[in-house]
């Protein structure tokens, strides 16, 4: 018999899911039917957290206090203790039924908690730090759920995830500055080309602004090249939704890559492009992508 409680916290994670649904391609039906219900939980989870983090006019003190919160739930969860949270008695179901790691978990409140204290990152170690708390979790979660979590394909997830995370960061250099506050561009690599933050304020595209994007897009294509195979890892509707995924951001970093009047523009797929992206994700192969080839893709 179906415990009340968990269908009604079940249906309360899928409706935060399908509201966000433009942020949440997980939803989708490509997803195989079983496990809509626990990624939904795992998107509520972040969501949730995110908006502590983000949304609001709270203090800092007020934020972090919110998240510390997540963290007694999810310690109370580890020792087995009944929630009352929606949020959590559907997180606490999914993380017994489907054998899930707690750690992805924390490591979410860790970028969270980043994301109200810290704004500007001093290399590109220092981002990719960032990266292995925001995005790489969620990926190793999805693995777990299609029982794939291997070294391999964990280590191949990450690679795609932070790919995908800096592409995100790429596209929306401006919006960050503006709404956030926040600098995702190594702060060393800015001194080196001689960016400042006037380039951002002013939307400035000059040399040093394009050569430093350019660093930024050889050294994520050569990060997605490794992840890519795990595209073909995972079977079914699964493995053509990653593909997609995989496919829509090195279309999205051709655009980035060809902006050369005004990098600061957020590029819009278009129906080529998707048509692009599709056919791509039908191939039985992953290949390799060279920069001449994202430019000038087959």
């Amino acid at each position: 018999m179906k415990d009340p409680a968990i269908e009604t916290a079940y249906k309360h994670c899928m409706r935060i899911a399908r509201s966000h649904y433009e942020n949440f391609p997980l939803a989708s039906w490509f997803i195989p039917a079983r496990l809509r219900r626990p990624v939904s939980v795992i998107y509520a989870f972040a969501r949730m957290a995110d908006d502590i983090a983000d949304e609001g006019n709270e203090g800092v003190d007020a934020r972090l206090a919110g998240l510390d919160e997540c963290v007694i739930a999810l310690d109370s969860i580890n020792k087995g203790e009944q929630q009352r949270q929606p949020v959590f008695i559907a997180l606490e179901d999914t993380i017994q039924r489907s054998r899930l790691p707690l750690a992805p978990f924390y490591d979410l409140l860790t970028a969270f908690r980043m994301d109200v204290t810290k704004n500007r990152y001093r290399d590109f170690s220092d981002v990719l730090r960032y990266c292995s708390f925001s995005a790489n979790p969620v990926g190793r979660l999805i693995l777990h759920l299609h029982d794939r979590a291997t070294p391999d394909n964990l280590t191949r997830s990450d690679a795609i995830c932070t790919s995908l995370q800096l592409i995100n960061f790429l596209q929306d250099i401006e919006q960050d500055y503006v709404e956030r506050g926040r600098v995702y561009l190594p702060q060393d690599e800015m001194q080196q080309y001689g960016v400042n933050e006037d380039h951002i304020r002013q939307r400035c595209t000059d040399s040093a602004m394009l050569a430093l994007v350019d660093r930024q897009v050889t050294r994520i294509l050569d990060l997605m090249n490794q992840g890519l195979p795990l595209g073909w890892e995972l079977s079914g509707r699964s493995g053509f939704e990653l593909r997609m995924m995989i496919y829509g951001g090195l279309r999205i970093l051709e655009h980035i890559h060809l902006r050369r009047d005004d990098v600061f523009s957020r590029p819009r797929l278009t129906k080529g492009d998707w048509c692009w992206i599709t056919w791509m994700g039908l191939q039985k192969h992953p290949q390799p992508f060279s920069l001449t080839r994202l430019i000038h893709p087959s």
